[in-house]
């Protein structure tokens, strides 16, 4: 199974003596599974088993499944409810003639009352097949529904890798600007404090310790490994398989967060930490756009 998307659409019909049955599955963004099932009335007893059927396959997104089902009128049987016709069109009389009021009954609207258009009326129950054609036409739905997520989770997945290629190479650029900048930060420390030992009697080793608290406080280098092993363990988790979003959600926060810790020690390396900081600002916006793109993977 591969990253999948959690944006997709699917429909599977199956045909019956009773009628067709079609099943429409819609799918969006979601934190968890939200599955909301709609039924025509007389296969809401089967509920519960296309419920499963889906939730078997689907592991995340806010899924709409929407049953239709088209009864054929058997011969010699009319198409709509009798008995549900007459008891509205007695109501209809007897309410205008006790309340004195004119008119005509709407059929349009008649019509539109549920359980009216049900061939040969409520008396006729559906067979074992009509379930299991319902129940084969929702495993078929939700297989098309995969498939069509998986594309687009391939697709989604392709641009985040070249955004993690790019975000691999700015932490490169970063890696070789700081050994320079390093040297430079130093060589400013010394000249610092050779002034101030100069102006005023102050211990000196007292200040080689400040100073050597100062330089361990700008450097960055930890924040550049945990970068880049994060973003290796991006690529691995995209070529892999599987319920990825959640993970990839959490990596990506953490991620987050090395940006940010570097862009916090730069501030005080002049020219150099300057363009740190703008490598920093650039891996920062690759990695929210990332993100972004995770948020659609199941």
């Amino acid at each position: 199974m591969s990253v999948r998307s959690m944006t997709g659409f699917a429909q599977a019909r199956r045909t019956v003596d009773e009628g067709e049955i079609l099943v429409t599955l819609k799918s969006v963004n979601h934190r968890g599974l939200d599955l909301h099932l709609h039924l025509p009335p007389e296969l809401d007893a089967l509920e519960s088993q296309v419920r499963a059927v889906v939730k078997n396959a689907v592991a995340r997104g806010h899924l709409q499944v929407q049953v239709n089902f088209t009864r054929n009128s058997a011969a010699g049987v009319s198409p709509w409810n009798r008995a549900l016709m007459d008891a509205y069109m007695r109501a209809f009389h007897e309410a205008a003639e006790l309340y004195r009021l004119e008119g005509q009954p709407d059929l349009n609207a008649a019509l539109r009352i549920p359980g009216m258009l049900v061939a040969g009326g409520e008396e006729q129950d559906l067979g074992q097949g009509v379930a299991q054609a319902l129940l084969d036409a929702a495993a078929e739905a939700v297989a098309a529904l995969n498939a069509f997520r998986e594309r687009e989770g391939a697709a989604t997945a392709r641009e985040m890798h070249q955004r993690a290629e790019g975000l691999g190479a700015l932490v490169t650029r970063i890696e070789a600007i700081r050994e320079t900048a390093v040297s430079a930060f130093h060589k400013r420390l010394r000249d610092r404090l050779a002034e101030l030992l100069h102006s005023a009697p102050v211990d000196p080793q007292r200040l080689a310790q400040e100073a050597a608290l100062l330089a361990d406080r700008s450097d960055i280098s930890e924040e550049l490994v945990r970068l880049r092993t994060h973003t290796a363990q991006l690529e691995a988790l995209l070529a892999g398989d599987g319920e990825v979003g959640k993970r990839l959600d959490f990596l990506l926060q953490e991620m987050n967060r090395e940006a940010n810790t570097i862009l916090s020690k730069t501030g005080g390396l002049g020219d150099l930490g300057l363009t740190i900081t703008e490598l920093a600002l650039a891996a920062k916006s690759e990695i929210d756009k990332i993100r972004e793109q995770s948020l659609n993977l199941e």
